[in-house]
């Protein structure tokens, strides 16, 4: 499955800190579980990935097209 395919499956998504310092992402979807554990710095990196994801979405959904970097 590719990322831009579209999907039938509902899953939970849940994020927070670990007891152990880590930063954990815990996908739950019928039956299956999947806990991705990442240090604050990965974490943060996939923040940066996560924002830039969003704003590339909201510019192809414009309807002026996407925004020019200056």
């Amino acid at each position: 499955m590719g990322i831009n395919k579209e999907s039938d499956i509902a899953a939970n998504l849940q994020i927070g800190p670990t007891s152990a310092g880590m930063v954990r992402i815990y996908v739950e979807a019928e039956g299956f579980e999947l806990p991705l554990d990442f240090d604050p710095e990965e974490a943060e990196e996939i923040a940066e990935e996560l924002r830039a994801a969003a704003e590339a979405a909201r510019d192809m959904a414009s309807p002026k097209g996407p925004k020019k970097k200056r």
